[in-house]
């Protein structure tokens, strides 16, 4: 069935570039699919736009004419990574707008982008993370330097602010590098291991599954540069046991179900020799082709455009019946 699919890329925050590359890609698949597509841009400035068109002149007017453009789908796709985006802001929207949306719920989108939060669901659930802390930027970091640590944003996307510290000094200097993102600092002892991805889709009749899973090998941390360098190098399937690759999938699905996640969601993981570590968790990750989400899939046998369909399919709106 073709529908007309609110396809909502940009943002407010670093990951404007990445959000509007997916949302391009997106609106592509879906009408080589035969689906109808809008597209509306949230630019850095707060204003949204509809095919490049400017809607309002104030944040809150462009808003109200873009809801005019919601009302007309059938679905809301929001391609928007990050803050006020991925964290369940847009998902919050369209529920509020009565309209199904392509994705996880704005709890999931909360929780999920959260980091710390994040640890606390997957040590409920049995899952380890590395152990760390969180602190607020105007704190003074207290980390005994047994290992080196990594610094990152509470809440941001794609490694920006995500920095390695191996002494006081680098430490005082990666705090002060990821509070250009959030002012919740999260400190981590550093996991060695190998970094494996696992995607997870629920499909249209509530179904969840998970393709093979993806290595990604780098000479060092997968920060934003190397994510967009193309120094990164993925391969997938992943060359796992068949009890690592078990371990990972159901550790995968253990956090899609605990956070309630709908649509696509990748769940990253450190591979160590007691079995995977939580990294993180991504509700709306990267969706050009050649991101490692539609990697995975494509591994088992479905293209970029029928995955993409199939999040389409799968739109729901909490609390409300299907369109």
């Amino acid at each position: 069935m073709t529908q007309h699919v609110v396809v909502i890329g940009g943002g407010q925050n670093a990951e404007h570039e990445v959000s509007l590359a997916s949302a391009a890609a997106i609106s592509r698949a879906l009408r080589s699919s035969g689906h109808t597509t809008s597209e509306i841009t949230i630019g850095r400035d707060g204003l949204w736009r509809h095919h490049q068109t400017p809607l309002g002149s104030s944040v809150i007017s462009s808003m109200a004419e873009a809801l005019a453009v919601v009302d007309q789908a059938d679905v809301v796709f929001p391609a928007v990574h990050g803050p006020r985006g991925e964290d369940g802001a847009l998902a919050a929207l369209c529920e509020l707008a009565q309209t199904p949306v392509a994705g996880s719920g704005l709890r999931a989108g909360a929780v999920g982008m959260d980091k710390w939060t994040t640890k606390l669901v997957a040590e409920a659930v049995g899952i380890p993370t590395a152990p760390g802390c969180l602190i607020r930027a105007d704190e003074a970091p207290d980390v005994e330097f047994d290992t080196a640590v990594v610094v990152k944003p509470a809440s941001a996307g794609s490694s920006y602010g995500v920095t390695l510290a191996r002494d006081a000094a680098e430490l005082r200097q990666a705090v002060r590098t990821a509070a250009r993102y959030d002012q919740r600092i999260l400190i981590e002892e550093l996991v060695h291991g190998r970094e494996i991805d696992v995607a997870v889709l629920r499909e249209a009749d509530g179904s969840r599954w998970a393709p093979p899973p993806l290595e990604i090998h780098t000479n060092g941390l997968f920060d934003t540069a190397t994510k967009y360098d193309g120094s990164a190098r993925f391969s997938v399937p992943a060359e796992l046991g068949s009890r690592d690759r078990a371990a990972l999938i159901d550790a995968a699905l253990s956090m899609f179900d605990a956070l309630g996640c709908s649509g696509v969601t990748r769940i990253d993981f450190f591979l160590t020799g007691a079995g995977p570590v939580l990294n993180e968790v991504n509700t709306m990750p990267g969706m050009t082709a050649e991101s490692q989400v539609p990697r995975m899939f494509a591994a088992a046998g479905v293209t970029y455009a029928d995955l993409v369909s199939r999040l389409v399919a799968g739109a729901s709106c909490p609390g409300l019946p299907a369109r």
